[in-house]
């Protein structure tokens, strides 16, 4: 005999809500269960859903940077990104993205892609009538960003090579390989070798051949005090009415600091 009846196999709704159950009893939403105590909220919602389209943008002129990392103190605010300090820079757009960005003394380089910047690092610039600048302490991170004399930058980051203070890269662009010191920057290619920098940098598509750079690598011989620049060239030809195989040709030139010139193809690469 079964007896549907029975308390064990009925269904039985608890006349409550508002309660948490962790599968081995119920629990009230207040704290200790008492009258009038603080309820047991999940608060503020990170998940609200927001008026204006979320989406992923890219700021390739741009600067942003977190909170201080301090190993002595044992402080780590890398992933504190606070909107309501002053945490971005921006630059001018019209020079393209950033490309490089290093740091020298105490202030930091960025290359962008037709203009080399100079930004201040803890401290600011305030310019005088005549524009001359003086240097101010500031609670800013990155401050004023000033342009290096000349239309120069670089679409091959790899080619960076720096040596003291003295920093080298190529501007494929306009066929010139730049050197940037103290005196701003300097197209050291037109050392006697103007036409020839010109040319191999050069890319292009005609009706027979096509001409593409693949890598600009540069590097820094501190011994010999030589920058190293490889050029990586690819070309192909039309043969037959078909395209022929890509065919890469590298070049690898040094540039001396002593000579103040450029002193020899390197048999290697």
């Amino acid at each position: 005999i079964t007896f549907e009846d029975t308390p064990h196999e009925q269904v039985v709704t608890l006349p409550y809500s508002n309660c948490y159950s962790f599968q081995n009893g119920v629990e009230s939403n207040r704290i200790r269960d008492d009258y009038n105590e603080i309820y047991i909220k999940n608060g503020v919602k990170a998940s609200t859903v927001l008026a204006e389209h979320y989406e992923q943008e890219r700021r390739g002129a741009g600067l942003i940077h977190s909170g201080i990392y301090n190993s002595t103190s044992g402080k780590n605010d890398l992933n504190q990104f606070i909107q309501a300090n002053p945490i971005t820079k921006d630059l001018n757009p019209r020079h393209g993205s950033i490309q490089v960005l290093a740091n020298r003394d105490t202030d930091l380089v960025a290359i962008t892609e037709d203009k080399c910047f100079k930004i201040l690092a803890d401290k600011d610039a305030l310019f005088n009538a005549d524009g001359s600048a003086q240097l101010i302490a500031s609670n800013k991170v990155l401050g004023t960003a000033t342009a290096y004399a000349g239309d120069f930058g670089t679409t091959n980051p790899e080619s960076f090579a720096s040596d003291l203070f003295r920093s080298y890269f190529v501007d494929r662009t306009r066929g010139k390989v730049c050197r940037l010191s103290m005196d701003g920057v300097t197209p050291i290619s037109s050392a006697g070798m103007h036409d020839w920098f010109a040319d191999n940098l050069q890319v292009g598509t005609s009706a027979t051949a096509a001409t593409t750079i693949e890598t600009v690598m540069g590097s820094f011989d501190t011994k010999k005090q030589l920058y190293n620049v490889t050029i990586n060239q690819t070309s192909s030809a039309i043969s037959g009415g078909k395209w022929s195989s890509p065919v890469i040709t590298p070049y690898t030139l040094s540039y001396s600091e002593t000579a103040k010139g450029w002193v020899s193809f390197k048999s290697f690469i």
